[in-house]
């Protein structure tokens, strides 16, 4: 009887260290794919796709709870609004294909923790497209980052 509790014990402790270990890569994994869906997007005319970037923790607010973040960093001659219209034509839901003015490396709507882009900018053509992505997993428990 001991053996068998120690067994099962043992098969518990190593699920719950699996799931540390795995929780990450998995978070990590759907903040990427959030950021590929929208470099995957084509670009509209005068556009020129100049990097993407992802995150995945508790980017913004209070409390606890996983976030994705995916973006990618646009130069272009279009108008905010234009691009505001034409990425918005992909977008399902409204925290989906958010288009941004950026005026440095710097990104922003993050506010815990620093994100920020590699391109060097010069000149006021460029802008950020963002979505949030989602996890319907049970992995967002068990990602300290998210805590």
């Amino acid at each position: 009887m001991k053996k068998v509790f120690t067994s099962i014990l043992l098969i518990a402790v190593l699920s719950l260290f699996a799931f540390l270990i795995a929780a990450p890569i998995v978070n990590d994994t759907v903040s990427k794919k959030t950021a590929e869906e929208l470099v995957n997007l084509p670009l509209p005319n005068h556009t020129e796709l100049m990097e993407s970037i992802h995150k995945s923790g508790k980017l913004v607010g209070n409390g606890n709870g996983m976030q994705y973040f995916g973006a990618i960093l646009i130069k272009s001659s279009l108008s905010l609004e234009e691009l505001t219209e034409y990425y918005g034509s992909f977008a399902e839901h409204d925290w989906e294909c958010v288009v941004e003015k950026q005026e440095d490396a710097r990104i922003a709507v993050i506010e815990h923790g620093d994100l920020a882009f590699q391109t060097e900018m010069k000149g006021d053509d460029y802008y950020i497209v963002y979505s949030w992505g989602t996890n319907p997993t049970i992995f967002h428990e068990f990602d300290i980052r998210g805590h």
